[in-house]
C-alpha cells in the first residue's frame, strides 16, 4: 500500500525532481552558457523541491480530518504558534520557510539575467514566487487529506525568503556575469 506521504516521499520527490532538472539543465546548455543554463535547470529544481516539501502530507499515514473539523479559513495570528523544528532538520519552522524559497529567489535572477528583458522578467518572477506561496497556502487550506495548515506567517517568510534569496542573485549576477559568452554559441544578449 502506497502511504503517498512523509519524509520517504519527499526524498524521491526531490530526487525525481533533481534528475528532470539536471537533464533539463545538460539539454539547455547545448545553446546557453553554462551559468544560464544551470541557473534555469536550478531554478526549475528550487520550485519543484517547493511544492513537493509543502504539499506532501507530512506523515506516511495521514490523520483523517473531518470535514466538520477542517479549517475555513487561514490562521491570521502572525507569528502564532509554529513548531520549534522540522523532522528533517532542526530549527525554527519559520528560518526554514525562509530558507526554501531563497534559492528560487536567486536563480530565478542568474536564469533571466543573461537577457535585458531579464530587468523586467526578474521582478515579474519574484512576484510570481510570492503567487506561488500564497497558492501553496490555499491548496493547504482547500486539500484535508494532506493535513496541512494555511498560515500568513508561512506566506510572509516564504515571500521574505525568496525577496532576501533575490538580493543574493543580484550580487551572484555582477559576480557570474552570465551573458558572457553570447558570440560563442550564437545566443542574442539582446532577446
Amino acid at each position: 500500500m502506497l502511504s503517498g506521504g512523509g519524509v520517504t516521499t519527499m526524498l524521491a520527490g526531490v530526487a525525481l525532481a533533481g534528475v528532470v532538472a539536471g537533464l533539463l539543465g545538460a539539454l539547455l546548455r547545448r545553446s546557453l552558457p553554462f551559468v544560464s543554463a544551470w541557473a534555469i535547470a536550478g531554478f526549475v529544481f528550487a520550485v519543484a523541491c517547493i511544492g513537493v516539501l509543502t504539499l506532501t502530507p507530512a506523515y506516511e499515514v495521514p490523520s483523517v480530518v473531518l470535514a466538520e473539523d477542517r479549517p475555513t479559513s487561514c490562521s491570521l495570528d502572525y507569528g502564532g504558534p509554529s513548531p520549534d523544528g522540522f523532522w528533517i532538520v532542526g530549527g525554527g519552522q519559520r528560518l526554514l520557510n525562509m530558507v526554501v524559497f531563497a534559492p528560487a529567489g536567486a536563480l530565478l535572477v542568474l536564469a533571466v539575467g543573461r537577457w535585458r528583458v531579464g530587468r523586467v522578467l526578474a521582478p515579474l518572477g519574484l512576484l510570481g514566487l510570492f503567487g506561488y506561496s500564497v497558492a501553496i497556502e490555499w491548496a493547504q487550506l482547500e486539500v484535508a487529506r494532506i493535513d496541512r495548515a494555511c498560515d500568513i506567517t508561512d506566506m510572509v517568510d516564504n515571500a521574505l525568503g525568496a525577496l532576501v534569496g533575490f538580493g543574493v542573485g543580484l550580487v551572484l549576477l555582477v559576480v557570474l556575469r552570465p551573458w558572457r559568452g553570447a558570440g560563442r554559441r550564437g545566443v542574442d544578449r539582446t532577446a
